[in-house]
């Protein structure tokens, strides 16, 4: 790849934050904020999609394509032993979106 200064500036940003993250407790709360991100996307796009009953089937499609994709990508990196900041806290923000679906299902099967 080029060196530019676009991606000089990439490169720099990544390293700093990796840099940033590096300590325990920045990446636990970092985690923590990326679950219940993902718990509070999760609540709001059941509760926008279920106002509107003709975007459910488009919605649930796309939702299961992110899901699945996230999964592919994420997994497949553990396996190669190669663990990047940004595809955990991706992963983590999937497992809190996934997790407040399946309570929103419980919720209404009750």
């Amino acid at each position: 790849m080029q060196r530019t200064r676009l991606s000089t500036l990439f490169d720099n940003t990544q390293t700093r934050l990796n840099e940033v993250f590096s300590n325990p407790w920045r990446r636990i709360s970092l985690s923590l904020i990326s679950l219940l991100l993902g718990f509070f996307v999760g609540q709001a796009v059941s509760t926008t999609a279920g106002q509107e009953a003709y975007w459910d089937i488009t919605i649930a499609v796309f939702l299961i394509f992110f899901t699945e994709t996230v999964s592919r990508i994420a997994y497949r990196q553990i396996q190669q032993l190669k663990k990047s900041l940004w595809l955990d806290i991706l992963n983590i923000f999937k497992i809190g979106f996934v997790y407040s679906l399946y309570l929103e299902a419980l919720k209404l099967g009750s």
